[in-house]
């Protein structure tokens, strides 16, 4: 039973209790409406537990879990550079 049908139960249940009033031989709405509230609240209980177990389950690590990446650095490039060596006698440019 998921949770929202277990609020649709004890609406239900309450709508039956206290809001109808309607007689049946041999069959008490009134009763009728209290089993089914206290049907979704067990329903209710139930579910939230199930959510909470679940989200804890946690398998025990045994290891650490190691990436080994092999990170390869780019070749360089070789850029050559000319340099012009003027003397001091020469006349600007």
């Amino acid at each position: 039973m998921t949770i929202a049908g277990s609020i649709i139960l004890i609406m239900l249940g309450a709508i039956l209790t206290w809001a109808v009033e309607f007689d049946l031989a041999g069959l008490d709405i009134n009763v009728v409406g209290v089993v089914l509230m206290l049907g979704g609240l067990v329903g209710l209980a139930f579910g939230i537990y199930r959510i909470n177990v679940t989200r804890r389950a946690v398998g025990p690590i045994d290891e650490p879990v190691h990436r080994h990446e092999i990170y390869e650095e780019p070749e360089a490039r070789r850029t050559t550079v000319y340099e012009e060596r003027r003397h001091y006698d020469e006349p600007p440019l």
